[in-house]
């Protein structure tokens, strides 16, 4: 009988999760200790913008229209530690308030938790990205509150999920890590990601501190590529060079690729920046801090960048923001997401508003988390209306809804035809073309 599974946390990572389980096949309970959460997921709604995710929960959640049932949630502990063989712990690790350091309180409530409820064998697996060493304390602490002691076990597979294409990374990952102390821990994993495996997902048994490690440096060494192509942004600024070629020059050579290397306002997000703090907070811990002081000028290289899109939009205004209209087309820190934790986007347009500018912001999916964060901010309810009469328009998160405008229509309502391509990913010639001036950042010339 194949196990039952259960997902606490049905934030971003856990809904999915919980929704991916039930498309493999499996009966999966979902929890959360938010009540508005459970009730919306219940319906088969989701509280947060993931493409296919709803679609993905309509097909499986009970009482649902034509679902498969296979879906449920709920806010009982008791009932979870009942129901499941498999316990995903998918719970928020945020940066720790004014200092760099992970917050471990909600995976620490969450084990123990569930840990107080289990009186039979169980495996709890954690899924959320912690400090290394964290899951040698949290097995300890499993024992030693579970009923059934000994026989509940604890495992760790790190998530890397991307934002807009969580689904496809559930479900057709790119590699499965986990984390076991036992074979028969490695086992029930290997069930559970079967379907992936046999597609030929790569699955990478490893100890609990690998496992743990995966996660941080995969972040830190994409956010080290992001903030790399935009110190070539820096140098091409100063010398006149053009970061876009740079950056297809470089891309050909196999040992470098072409991904991550478009410069821009840089990174931003629930993940990347928390990551490499907290990375580096526990390094110092360990008292390795010297191995990861390059990560410090990665994160400075990237605020820097939000600064300079704030300065080039500063001179193409003459100097000053007072009194000046400006329309910024992006809130979310990446396209296909309503996530604006740490925007590069609202970011700008925060210092930009702190600087006398009148700044209104449009973003296809982002403007109701958009105005929970800056409700001093302006909003539009479309791309045209945020530009009519501005006096210069900010392109920061780059949605193919922009990339798609017409700059000729833009142009009828704006006051000045003035664009500042903050993400590299609109057409130049056909802006130029329809009277714009356009200025990209690390592209002084192009």
């Amino acid at each position: 009988m194949a196990p039952k599974i259960t997902v606490i946390g049905t934030g971003y990572l856990g809904a999915t999760h919980a929704a991916a389980m039930a498309e493999l096949g499996f009966e999966v309970l979902g929890l959360d200790v938010v009540k508005e959460k459970v009730e919306l997921l219940s319906a088969g709604r989701v509280p947060m913008y993931e493409p296919g995710l709803e679609d993905l929960l309509a097909k499986h959640v009970a009482g649902v229209e034509g679902s498969t049932g296979r879906l449920r949630f709920t806010m009982d502990w008791a009932e979870v530690a009942e129901f499941g063989d498999i316990h995903f712990v998918c719970v928020n690790t945020p940066q720790k308030h004014g200092e760099y350091g992970c917050d471990m309180s909600y995976v620490d409530s969450a084990m123990e938790s569930l840990a107080k409820h289990l009186g039979r064998p169980a495996l709890v697996v954690g899924k959320s990205t912690v400090p290394v060493g964290s899951a040698e304390r949290l097995a300890a602490r499993l024992v030693e509150l579970a009923p059934a002691g000994g026989e509940v076990e604890l495992a760790w597979n790190p998530e890397f999920l991307r934002e807009g294409f969580a689904v496809q990374d559930t479900l057709h990952p790119d590699r499965i890590v986990v984390g076991v102390r036992s074979e028969r821990a490695e086992a029930l994993l290997r069930e559970v990601y079967a379907t992936p495996v046999a597609e030929g997902a790569p699955f990478v048994v490893t100890d609990f501190p690998t496992a743990e490690l995966v996660k941080t440096a995969a972040n830190s060494f994409l956010a080290t590529k992001i903030s790399f192509v935009n110190a070539m942004a820096e140098i091409c600024e100063a010398a006149g060079g053009d970061v876009v070629k740079l950056a297809e020059a470089i891309g050909y050579d196999d040992r470098i690729g072409s991904k991550f290397l478009r410069a821009g306002v840089g990174f931003g997000g629930g993940c990347l920046p928390k990551d490499i703090r907290a990375f580096m907070a526990r390094a110092g811990e360990l008292g390795v801090d010297q191995a990861l002081t390059f990560l410090r000028e990665v994160d400075s290289i990237n605020m820097r960048q939000r600064a300079q899109a704030v300065e080039l939009a500063r001179q193409a205004c003459g100097g000053d923001f007072l009194g000046k209209r400006v329309a910024v087309l992006g809130a979310a820190f990446k396209p296909d997401s309503d996530d604006v934790r740490d925007s590069p986007a609202l970011n700008v347009a925060g210092q930009i508003h702190l600087q006398g500018g009148q700044v209104t912001v449009y973003d296809p999916k982002a403007m109701d988390n958009a105005r929970r964060v800056f409700p001093t901010l302006s909003y539009a309810p479309s791309a045209l209306d945020a530009v009519r009469g501005a006096d210069i328009v900010l392109h920061l998160t780059e949605w193919r809804e922009f990339r798609e405008l017409d700059p000729a229509d833009l142009g009828s309502v704006a006051a000045r035809r003035v664009v500042i391509d903050g993400r590299n990913a609109l057409d130049a010639a056909a802006w130029r073309a329809a009277g714009w001036t356009l200025r990209a950042m690390g592209r002084p010339r192009a």
